[in-house]
């Protein structure tokens, strides 16, 4: 064998061997419709034999005529003529920093073509790194590359896919290095029925063209034929000592996040450790955004019987993990912590904590504070009203003050609820990967909750174009709600809509019960529903269906029949339907005014004996808060569907 191996100073410094691996170059990065190479088993490196038979050690190029390019094989670049990244070897001039891939070399792509199989335009060729999809055949993105742009269609296409490729023939048969006991046969259509279906490597299902041996049950998809991950890899942030992959079939637990698996780990054989392919490159210190503080990367959790931060099921304390250094006892999954809706994709190891004033007021006196959304007035402390403030709506949340603590300005009508001038100016929460900012709304200003859908004009907590209401944003883990006493809720995001206890509609955003056969699940909407209200002089409390099991029961507002298996408000005597007493225009403060749907409207109480006319619908208004055009005397919308009846809009826009 080591007489077949050849020497190629120019491309590698290890001796190679023929072989046929019908794979991306780790030369060109590129496709070969049929792979001859040379192959470097100690480094997992191929190069074909086309692109080393045509290097040399300089050359000169029609795209750069001023300087000769010299071979390198540094690769932390980008290919100048084409935008992709370069995967090994390349030509560069030094003097003016420009780069060429050997692929490009042989097929500079033109600043302008015309391939009429591909489009029926002229295509430029776009000097920009951008992404885009592309509308070729291939159908992918591409990911901060060059490309071609039909200016009269506007569309867009990799480099590629319109110049100088040839189509790509699949060998019937291949030599593959992590089989190297049989080749392997081209087959098409379903796989056999004596497999699984799944690619031995990567597990996913091989679709209808992939590589067999039926000898040893072997199977590789397209994908991992083409670009099989590295036999061998050291990477610290893992693991101590070199990992090889084993391609068998093999039930093992995951050392870094504590999962199963059933094929193909990279393994540690002095040390017996195992990870997934897809655990590598875990961060090692993050945000998420179920915890007020950052998260470390540990290979050994170390915490018995503890349950995960964010799936809420079990740790297995001997397995990796992130941990809090600030709460003992506090871990997350791997496979938790870094999906896309709980960490922002940001490694925060080597960045300093900021320093962060997140104090909402400054304490002037035991009972009296200075806010930051008032910086005017000080504000004085209320401790449990015995009456219901029916006039004191609180600025932050504008639910009513209703026998809450609470703090009103001592020169004006500014109203807090206690809990709510204790929010901090900057928060995590459960919905979005980002930390929120708490901001006040301008006079005029009203937002969409996206959380609970609620229309609003009080505090928010912000980032972006995310907007969360002060009731919402107040929701934590564990989040316990009346309605289902003996369990906390979680967020524990899905796929789908789900249907909420509280309403019986189906919500995007739902806290679930995470006990075993429990299957109760809340809308932020109904979580966030006031638990009393005032109706007339009675207080009603919210009940929560089921609470009636025989006849027919009537809401005392709109006098039409209530079902008594949704939630619903009630004292001894009256009963009414939730959407009755709390309306559409819940989320405004009241005597405030809005510029809402290119008119301006005052936020109005509507609780006076004789009730006004809506304009529109006619009949009187029921709701607790209506809105009253400005500049007139009379004329109010009961709900926002008939204002947009009366604009004839859609409800929806």
């Amino acid at each position: 064998m080591e007489s077949e191996r050849v020497s190629l100073p120019l491309i590698h410094e290890h001796l190679m061997m023929p072989w046929n691996d019908f794979r991306k170059g780790d030369c060109c990065g590129r496709f070969e419709s049929i792979s001859d190479g040379y192959y470097c088993e100690s480094c997992d490196f191929f190069v074909h034999k086309k692109c080393s038979d045509e290097i040399t050690e300089s050359i000169q190029h029609p795209s750069h005529s001023l300087h000769p390019l010299c071979l390198r094989s540094d690769p932390h670049h980008n290919c100048n003529l084409c935008g992709r990244r370069i995967v090994n070897l390349y030509y560069r001039c030094q003097i003016c920093d420009f780069d060429v891939d050997l692929h490009c070399v042989k097929y500079p792509p033109p600043e302008v073509t015309d391939v009429s199989d591909t489009h029926h335009h002229k295509l430029t060729l776009l000097k920009e790194l951008t992404d885009f999809d592309c509308c070729a055949k291939c159908g992918e993105t591409g990911d901060n590359e060059f490309a071609y742009e039909c200016h009269v269609c506007e569309l867009t296409f990799h480099v590629d896919c319109v110049w100088n490729q040839p189509e790509v023939e699949h060998p019937l048969e291949v030599n593959h290095s992590y089989h190297s006991l049989h080749p392997l046969k081209l087959l098409t259509g379903q796989p056999p029925e004596y497999s699984d279906g799944k690619c031995r490597l990567c597990g996913r299902n091989v679709g209808k063209l992939f590589y067999h041996c039926s000898s040893c049950n072997f199977t590789l998809d397209m994908h991992c034929t083409l670009d099989p991950p590295p036999q061998s890899l050291m990477d610290l942030k893992a693991h101590d000592h070199q990992l090889i992959l084993r391609p068998r079939l093999d039930s093992f637990t995951c050392n870094a996040c504590g999962l199963k698996g059933d094929r193909s780990p990279y393994a540690c054989f002095q040390c017996g450790f195992m990870i997934h392919q897809d655990c590598f490159g875990l961060p090692r210190v993050i945000n998420i955004n179920r915890h007020d503080h950052r998260v470390y990367r540990t290979s050994v959790l170390g915490v018995l019987n503890s349950v995960c931060g964010v799936c809420r099921k079990k740790v297995d304390w001997t397995c990796g993990g992130y941990t809090c250094q600030r709460c003992p006892g506090y871990v997350v999954h791997s496979k938790c912590a870094t999906r896309e809706d709980v960490w922002n994709g940001k490694e925060l190891e080597g960045v300093p904590e900021e320093i962060q004033d997140n104090e909402p007021y400054v304490a002037i006196d035991e009972n009296t504070i200075q806010h930051f959304s008032h910086k005017e007035h000080y504000l004085r402390l209320h401790v449990h009203r015995l009456l219901w403030e029916e006039n004191k709506h609180c600025n932050a949340c504008s639910y009513p003050i209703c026998l809450q603590s609470f703090y009103a300005c001592i020169d004006c009508d500014f109203v807090l609820h206690q809990n709510c001038a204790e929010l901090p100016k900057r928060k995590w929460h459960l919905l979005y990967g980002e930390q929120l900012t708490l901001v006040t709304t301008s006079k005029a200003g009203y937002f969409d909750c996206d959380a609970c859908g609620k229309t609003c004009n009080g505090f928010a907590y912000q980032h972006g174009a995310t907007k969360i209401d002060f009731i919402c944003a107040s929701i934590s883990e564990p989040f316990i709600h009346p309605s289902h006493p003996y369990h906390p809720l979680y967020y524990i995001p899905q796929d789908k809509e789900e249907i909420c206890n509280g309403c019986n509609m189906k919500e995007s955003h739902v806290l679930r019960c995470t006990e075993d056969g429990c299957e109760f699940v809340l809308g932020f909407r109904c979580a966030t529903l006031p638990q009393v209200v005032k109706l007339d002089n009675d207080l009603l409390s919210l009940w929560y269906g089921n609470e009636m099991t025989s006849g027919k029961y009537w809401c005392d507002i709109c006098e039409k029949e209530l079902n008594p298996e949704t939630w619903f408000y009630k004292d001894r005597l009256a009963t009414a339907h939730i959407e009755c007493v709390v309306g559409d225009f819940l989320g405004l403060v009241p005597r405030s005014t809005i510029l809402y749907r290119g008119k301006s409207f005052e936020v109005v109480l509507n609780n006076n004996i004789c009730r006004p006319f809506c304009r529109w619908c006619k009949s009187r208004c029921i709701y607790p808060i209506i809105l009253k055009l400005l500049r007139t005397s009379d004329t109010c919308f009961c709900s926002d569907k008939c204002i947009c009846e009366d604009l004839s809009l859609k409800p929806e826009d």
